[in-house]
């Protein structure tokens, strides 16, 4: 057995006075791997003498003190060896990441690719497909929240000019109305150069694709 056990922190302690048992734990996923339950000799033989003194004293009693003597300093040594044992077992299932130093299963949460955990280098496909997901939820709560009157103001109606108030009236317009709501002026005037067609801006006197007076 080596002088120093190199030991992880993913790991829980199993074992009792009957024997050894350890249990490591993915730092990511929480997978759990436990190790075959390795019963310790001594331990089984203390419990009878355990027994022994509480029911006749006497030699029986000094025989377990003794028992108990050689436990606490043979336990101690067996379990490490077993501890080692369970640690080398495992090394094939657990795997440090050398970015954030934590201890994940090689199964599920290792980009072999990588070479790094999951949370330091996520799989590429599963955060397309997440962030697609995430998207289309955004785009059905914008949606559903859009009321039918202000779908007027999509996308597509922010070509044009849309007014605050009405050019008559000078109403303000709380939607993007085609007539306004107090005097009936008709907002969406489209009007388009003799010459060529383009569409005008409101009061132009020129066409601003060929030049032609407009007659405003």
């Amino acid at each position: 057995m080596a002088e120093k056990i190199v030991f992880t922190g993913n790991y829980n302690d199993l074992s009792t006075d009957r024997g050894f048992q350890f249990e490591f734990i993915c730092s990511r996923c929480s997978t759990g791997f436990r190790t075959p339950f390795k019963a310790w000799a001594i331990g089984n033989v203390s419990g009878v003498m355990d027994a022994a003194s509480s029911i006749f004293g006497g030699l029986f009693s000094q025989a377990a003190n003794l028992t108990e003597r050689a436990r606490s300093a043979g336990w101690q040594q067996a379990r490490d060896a077993a501890l080692e044992e369970s640690l080398t077992a495992m090394h094939e299932d657990f795997i440090q990441c050398p970015r954030c130093s934590s201890w994940v299963c090689r199964q599920k949460c290792w980009n072999t690719k990588r070479g790094l955990c999951k949370n330091c280098a996520p799989d590429l496909g599963v955060e397309m497909s997440a962030a697609q997901a995430s998207h289309s939820v955004q785009e059905i709560w914008a949606h559903a929240a859009m009321a039918e009157e202000d779908k007027k103001l999509a996308e597509g109606n922010w070509n044009e000019t849309i007014r605050a108030s009405c050019p008559e009236c000078n109403t303000p317009l709380a939607t993007n109305a085609k007539f306004c709501p107090n005097c009936g002026a008709k907002l969406k005037v489209a009007q388009h150069c003799t010459q060529c067609g383009a569409k005008l801006q409101p009061g132009a006197k020129f066409c601003a694709e060929c030049g032609t007076k407009t007659g405003a």
